[in-house]
Order: structure tokens, then C-alpha cells, then sequence
């Protein structure tokens, strides 16, 4: 048992602490070496706020750079007036122009087979008129269709172009596109259908039979070479100054609010000073990175020693943890390196569930603060992130009980989505003061940020398979009584079988009572007797009255085979491909305890034999968990309630008291988290659920008979 006081085992010189160390360092430096070489501005400026600090004075000349959104708005000015750039092809127009030629008079030659005739004068006079239409076309000129083309539909939009050295810009309305083009065609060529109609049958006929739209093609083609290259010119042009501060000037005073002007230069100077300090003694900014990030580790390494020594003595458990910290920072450097403050997508609050999920609540808000503060390093504006992130993280681990629920699950998504709105909505009005200026895009990364938080199912089934960890929704499923193990031990053991029902029943009512995790005490408890299938017949709960096999046994064979059933059931546990977790409670469930009937009955025929204790003793090891050490206890405390003769109040609780008490004094919980206070709770709830079993009752005075 462990006290408030509790001290933690000191650890041992073994190997696996060494890949534990191994595992703190390689994080640390990995950790180090993603992290911006450049230093760390040495105040935090928070917009609409009074500067705290002491009046700052410009340490030398500096640009102020313009906001990102002037930047923005402006390139997208540039890009909005951009006129491309098309090279003129004129051996289009030329090949075209001949081939339609060519087209009319084999045309001309096909209609005079079928004893049209048609005027030579007249024909001549058709040609020029029909080839003034494509000329005219070509000459305005037919721009390549695609996607620049849609873009340039506005009416002020205009298309740049380039004849041999000499380039021109030009309305996009007064140039050819190919259907403005086909339609021209049409409706002159309908023109002088109609004209030549007038004139004469055949010419209008011939007229009517010349189809001009496979000669209409591109002669202006798109040059995305000389576009791009332009384009980006102008952009690089932009200016991402407006002004400059000298040396010696007054930056910001004392007590003055921190506005849009001033937000602004303040800015522009911590860029520049982290650039300088990032230019010099790069290795002592390294170092003080160094210390800072080994700080974090430290403490999370000190909490898991002091609170959670079960997670740090465990190879597996240790590297689990280490990996969601560096996993959740490698991703952040990746996306603070994409062009957009997309910091707010990282779904975060994806630790403390996965965290929640496999240990406790306390252990997840641990590490969760661990992850946010190493992330504060890197991402920009940290004490924005780390207080918005903070406050999401303990509103995911409150609203987040049961998560083999799916409800659960997008309840939290739910909530995780509200906590980003609400908590970033009062900061974007203490910092802008005004609705209008607040970046309403982060609430589409806020959206976002839950749903990447639907990911945490499949992440959890991973992590459970690679880790070989249970999740509350296995031990849901473990827990059902339909399962195989369970049906086998209800069919060949049936009193085992009620035994573990009634034990499972205590288990989960004294965690929930004392803040463990009471599904996992049920579905271990569930378990901790299945070695009995093999010989059940031995033990009491499942014998006839008055008849026992150990009668004619000596007692150290009776108690191995009592002692043994723990073995055959880590055996058939693994058989049946139980998790390693509800292994444990068949391990421990007897402890280090001896079989105290069997080793009494040997004392009583050998007298003088007080060496062999340990032949009567099971093999352990003792419970190392909260919930492994209430089924020890319940599982005692139920057996032995089997065999009272009178079930008052008065009996269960000293029954209990004095199970309990002797399991302590054998040193059983000494490797447990329990407190003083949780073993006193546990005892309470034990007492409550016998007595409400066997119907113990209060004695009352006797009344009186009622009268008739």
C-alpha cells in the first residue's frame, strides 16, 4: 500500500532503462535539431493590450514591413490586372487561308458534276468575299482556348501581343475567341449567302454547301514561359516595406496600447531581432534550446517516476508515450513550414485521448501540456497557442468518459470545435476590438482541427495492436459474458463462474469509487479465475455438499493443485489471445499469499516442519495497480463471505476489516498507487454491496403487535 507520502521504487540497474534513457535523449535532440535556428523574441505582444514591458528604443535601423494581408491584397491586385502574354503565329493564318482556297474550287469542281453551272465572274467574286471573312477574322486574331481565356472575361481585361520582338497590349473584347469567331463567321457568311441568293440560284446554293469552321483556328497561342516569368517579376517587385524605424527611436512607451500601427513595428522588429540572433552565437541559442526542451522532458520523466512509475518501468509504455509527443512535433514543424499560419488544423487534442484512453486522465493532461509547450517553441504567437490549446485539451479530457462510445467520440469533436471558437473569439476582440478585422479563416481550421479528431478510433485500434494495450472498448467487448472464456467457465465451472460475477460486481463499484478504472477492474475480474476450468472439481464453489476431493489428498498436493490454477490460466488467457492487461489480474490475483488451509492441515500432521511456508505460497507477483489489487481483495473478501453464519452488518464488516488488514500487513499493495484513504473506500463499498446482497439488515427494536 501507498500512502499520500508514497515513495517510488528506486530503479534498478537493468537494460531496459537504458533504451529508456536511450528513448529521452534521442527525443530531445530530434526535438532540437527541427526546432528554428533562429533565437526567440524576448517579449510577447499581445494586440489591444497596454505594453507591460519597459519602454522600448530601436537597438538600430530596421524596416517595418507591411501586414501580410496588405501583401496580400496588393498581389492579388497585381495578379487581377495582369494582362498574359500570346505570341502571334501568322503561317496560321497563311495555311488556313490557302487550304480554304483550295477547299472552295474542289468544291466548285463537285458541284458542276451534278450539272450545276455556275458564272466564272460570279464564282470569282464569291472567293474574295468569303476569303475577306477569314482574313478578317485572323487579322483581330483567335486566342487559344483554355483556362487563362476564362479568366479574362472581365471587361477591363487585356491579353499582351507578342509579334516577332515587338509586343502590344490590347482589349480581350476587341480579339477573336473561337466561338466569337465561328459565330462572325456565320453570320457573314449567311450574309452573303443571302446577297448572292439574290442573284442567281446556283451561287446561293454553293453558298449555303461551304462549312468555313474547320479553317477557323488559334493563331494567338498562349506563351506560359513569358507570362509566368513576367508575372512573377511583378510580384517579387511588391514591396513588403512601408517605412523605416532609425536607430534610437522611441519603438513603443511604457503603458501605450498596442494598435494595428504599432502591432505592426513591434513585429517588423522581432523579426529582425530574431534574424540578427539567429546570424550570432547560434551555438548558445542552441544551447538555451537545448535546456529549455530537455526541461519538458525532465518533468514529464519526473511526474511518470513519482505518479505513474508503472508507465516508466515499462519499455513499451515508455516509448508510447515518447512517441505521441515527437510524432504531434514533427508535425507541427511540417506544418509551420507551409506557406499559411495553419498551426490551429493540428488536431492536438488527438493526445490526451489516445492518452485517456489507455491509462488516466491526469496522465493525459500531463503529457498534453508537455506536447503544447514543446509545439510553443515552434509555432508563432505562442502564448495564443498554448493557451487556446490548453484550454481545449482539459475540456476534451473532461467531456471524453467513455470511448467505446461513438457518441463520445463526436461529442468531443464537437466540443473541441466550440472550445477553438469561443476561446479565439475573445481573444480576436481583446486584440482587434473590432468584429470585422477578427480572421474569421481560422474557424475553417478550427472545423477542420475536429474533424482530423474523428481519427483518434483508428489511431487507437493501431496503437492497441502495436502496443499490445486494451482500450475501453475491447474491455467492453471482453466484458460481455458471451465470450468463448467466459461461456467455457460458466459451462465447466459454473460456481467459479457466479464467484467471478459477484467479484466483478465489487471490483467495478469500489474503482468507480475511488477514480480507477472500473471497466477494466470488471473485465479483469471477469477473468481472474479461469485457470479453474481446468480442474474444477477442486475447489469448494463448485463441489456437492459434503463431498471433497481433498479429503483423501495430502495437503501440499492439494495446495499446488489450488496454487497451480493461477498458471492454467495465464495458459488458457493466452490460448485465447487475451490482452496482456487482463492477464495480469489472473497473475496477481492471489499475490505472494500463502494457501493458509492447506498449509495449517500440513502443520497440524507435521509439527515441527515450519520451513516450508513457501511450498504453500503462490508464485505472484503482487498487484502493481489500483484495480488488479480491488480485485484481490474482492475476490478474498467474497469467497470468505460464502462461509459466515449469521450475514448482519456487524459480521460483513468485520469480515472485510479483517481480510483487508491481513492482505496489508503481508506487504500485497506495496507496489500499488493505493492511499490510506482509497483502501478505507474500497472496504465502505465492499460492506455496502454485501450487505445489500445477503440482505443484511439493521436490528430494530420490536413494535408491538398491531391490534385487530
Amino acid at each position: 500500500m501507498a500512502g499520500s507520502k508514497r515513495k517510488p521504487p528506486e530503479i534498478k540497474e537493468d537494460k531496459k532503462y537504458l533504451y529508456h534513457l536511450f528513448f529521452f535523449i534521442a527525443s530531445i535532440l530530434i526535438v532540437v535539431a527541427i526546432s528554428p535556428r533562429s533565437g526567440k523574441f524576448r517579449y510577447e505582444i499581445e494586440k489591444g493590450k497596454p505594453w507591460l514591458s519597459s519602454s522600448l528604443i530601436a537597438p538600430w535601423d530596421f524596416p517595418v514591413m507591411k501586414p501580410e494581408s496588405v501583401i496580400t491584397r496588393e498581389r492579388d491586385s497585381i495578379l487581377s490586372d495582369f494582362s498574359p502574354y500570346y505570341k502571334l503565329d501568322v503561317d496560321i493564318e497563311k495555311t488556313e487561308i490557302a487550304g480554304f482556297d483550295k477547299y472552295l474550287n474542289d468544291l466548285l469542281t463537285e458541284f458542276e458534276s451534278q450539272a450545276k453551272k455556275i458564272d466564272p465572274m460570279g464564282f470569282v467574286a464569291l472567293k474574295r468575299d468569303l476569303n475577306s471573312i477569314l482574313t478578317d477574322i485572323y487579322e483581330k486574331g483567335i486566342l487559344e482556348a483554355g483556362e487563362t481565356t476564362a479568366s479574362l472575361e472581365k471587361p477591363s481585361s487585356e491579353v499582351t501581343i507578342v509579334k516577332g520582338r515587338m509586343a502590344e497590349k490590347r482589349p480581350f473584347g476587341s480579339i477573336n475567341t473561337q466561338k466569337s469567331a465561328y459565330e462572325y463567321a456565320k453570320h457573314n457568311k449567311d450574309a452573303v449567302e443571302k446577297k448572292y441568293s439574290s442573284s442567281g440560284r446556283s451561287l446561293g446554293d454553293f453558298v449555303a454547301g461551304v462549312t468555313m469552321y474547320d479553317f477557323i483556328k488559334p493563331n494567338l497561342i498562349y506563351d506560359a514561359a513569358t507570362s509566368n516569368a513576367v508575372r512573377d517579376r511583378l510580384v517579387n517587385e511588391i514591396s513588403v516595406n512601408r517605412g523605416l524605424i532609425q536607430e534610437g527611436e522611441l519603438i513603443i512607451s511604457r503603458g501605450e496600447i498596442v494598435n494595428d500601427a504599432k502591432y505592426t513595428i513591434l513585429e517588423s522588429f522581432r523579426q529582425e531581432y530574431e534574424k540578427r540572433l539567429g546570424k550570432t552565437d547560434k551555438w548558445l541559442i542552441l544551447i538555451g534550446r537545448l535546456i529549455l526542451v530537455t526541461a519538458c522532458y525532465l518533468a514529464l520523466y519526473l511526474f511518470l517516476y513519482h505518479f505513474r512509475f508503472d508507465v516508466l518501468s515499462s519499455t513499451h509504455k515508455t516509448f508510447f508515450i515518447i512517441l505521441i509527443v515527437l510524432l504531434f512535433i514533427l508535425i507541427t514543424r511540417f506544418i509551420i513550414s507551409i506557406p499559411g499560419n495553419l498551426v490551429f488544423l493540428i488536431p492536438f487534442a488527438i493526445i490526451p485521448i489516445l492518452v485517456r484512453t489507455f491509462y488516466d486522465s491526469r496522465l493525459a493532461l500531463f503529457v498534453y501540456l508537455v506536447s503544447i509547450m514543446l509545439a510553443g517553441f515552434i509555432v508563432p504567437n505562442s502564448f495564443e497557442f498554448v493557451f487556446v490549446s490548453y484550454i481545449v485539451g482539459t475540456i476534451v479530457i473532461f467531456s471524453l468518459t467513455n470511448v467505446y462510445r461513438r457518441a463520445k467520440l463526436f461529442f468531443a469533436t464537437l466540443m473541441v470545435f466550440l472550445a477553438y471558437s469561443v476561446v479565439y473569439f475573445g481573444i480576436g476582440l481583446m486584440q482587434e476590438g473590432s468584429l470585422p478585422d477578427l480572421n474569421w479563416k481560422n474557424y475553417i481550421l478550427f472545423a477542420g482541427n475536429g474533424v482530423f479528431l474523428l481519427l483518434s478510433y483508428p489511431l487507437i485500434f493501431i496503437f492497441e495492436k502495436a502496443f499490445s494495450f486494451v482500450s475501453d472498448a475491447t474491455l467492453f467487448e471482453l466484458s460481455d459474458t458471451n465470450q468463448p472464456l467466459l461461456r467455457k467457465l460458466a459451462d465447466e465451472a459454473p460456481g467459479s463462474f457466479q464467484h467471478s460475477l459477484q467479484v466483478a460486481n465489487l471490483a467495478e463499484e469500489a474503482a468507480r469509487e475511488i477514480g480507477a478504472n472500473n471497466l477494466l477492474a470488471r473485465t479483469g475480474a471477469l477473468y481472474h479465475d479461469i485457470g479453474k476450468v481446468a480442474r474444477s472439481e477442486f475447489f469448494i464453489e463448485n463441489q456437492s455438499e459434503g463431498f471433497s476431493p481433498h479429503d483423501e489428498l495430502d495437503p501440499l498436493k492439494s495446495s499446488k493443485i489450488i496454487i497451480d490454477h493461477v498458471m492454467e490460466g495465464i495458459e488458457l488467457a493466452k490460448k485465447y489471445k487475451l490482452p496482456p492487461p487482463i492477464i495480469d489480474f489472473i497473475q496477481t490475483h492471489h499475490g505472494t499469499s500463502v494457501a493458509y488451509f492447506f498449509y495449517k492441515k500440513y502443520l497440524d500432521k507435521n509439527p515441527g516442519r515450519t520451513d516450508m511456508e513457501k511450498n504453500f505460497a503462490y508464485s505472484g507477483p503482487k498487484p502493481n495497480s489500483k484495480e488488479t489489487a480491488i480485485v484481490m481483495m474482492a475476490d478474498a473478501v467474497e469467497a470468505s463471505s460464502r462461509s459466515l453464519a449469521n450475514y448482519s452488518e456487524e459480521n460483513i464488516s468485520e469480515l472485510v476489516e479483517r481480510i483487508v488488514y491481513l492482505q496489508e500487513q503481508d506487504g500485497q499493495f506495496s507496489e500499488t498507487p493505493l492511499t490510506f484513504k482509497d483502501i478505507s473506500d474500497i472496504k465502505s463499498v465492499f460492506i455496502k454491496r454485501l450487505s445489500n446482497i445477503y440482505h443484511a439488515r439493521i436490528a430494530y427494536p420490536e413494535r408491538e403487535k398491531a391490534r385487530d
